[in-house]
């Protein structure tokens, strides 16, 4: 994992990082890699991955709003904090889907409370599913699939990349996916809430509208609560 800050008030900077030190000391977790930078076009010039990222919004050059917009264009998955003394941004931030927005000055529990959240976040989408078909297992991401669907005998893994045909059933899967991301929607169909487009009583739309899964009426309102409750812890 690498987390970045990006900053232009040194103070701020160091203050973010002692704040991550604590945390992962205080909770006996492997410190990640942690890297500062004081405008937004070292940010984006840096090659390496970002997992998560506290982001300022008044930079000199580059603001952190078109930083923010840059960074969800070359990895959707990634983890936003704004950290801003500016709440006219909101806004703005909320359309790249930021994943909280902090205030400054820093409120130690709640920079905490929310990393804490970021981190579970973040380990439901980067954890890694196999699936076992006749001609061997495959790893992916749970992010990576789109739905798992059965076709008569046949159940279907669909992910990003390509579908595979797994060995086990669906009962299999609606026990060994992630219950967050995850919702069976009818008998035919578990679908992950990251790739949802839109929906209705009896249709869910995902992946860029690419693909389509049915929704059973009587499951409509657990769905709609399901997937609600999943926007908000990603937000």
């Amino acid at each position: 994992m690498r987390i970045l800050i990006c900053d232009d008030d040194t103070l701020i900077l160091e203050h973010i990082y002692k704040l991550l030190k604590y945390y992962f000391e205080s909770a006996h977790l492997k410190m990640p890699e942690i890297i500062s930078y004081s405008n937004g076009e070292s940010l984006l010039m840096d090659k390496g991955s970002k997992d998560i990222v506290f982001l300022d919004i008044e930079m000199p050059g580059m603001n952190g709003i078109y930083v923010g917009n840059e960074l969800k264009s070359q990895n959707r998955n990634v983890i936003i904090f704004v950290v801003t003394s500016y709440s006219e941004y909101l806004d703005e931030a909320m359309r790249f889907h930021v994943f909280r927005y902090l205030s400054k000055p820093l409120d130690k529990q709640r920079f905490l409370r929310n990393l804490k959240d970021a981190l579970t976040y973040y380990n439901t989408m980067t954890q890694i599913i196999p699936i076992e078909t006749h001609d061997g297992i495959y790893t992916v991401p749970s992010s990576y699939i789109i739905a798992i669907e059965a076709q008569g005998r046949k159940v279907i893994v669909h992910t990003i990349q390509k579908d595979y045909i797994s060995v086990h059933n669906m009962n299999y899967w609606a026990e060994h996916l992630p219950e967050n991301s995850f919702f069976q929607s009818h008998r035919s169909f578990i679908v992950n809430f990251e790739h949802i487009t839109d929906f209705d009583h009896t249709t869910i739309h995902m992946f860029s509208n690419s693909f389509t899964a049915y929704l059973t009426r009587r499951k409509y309102t657990a769905f709609k609560n399901a997937y609600l409750l999943y926007l908000e812890s990603t937000r």
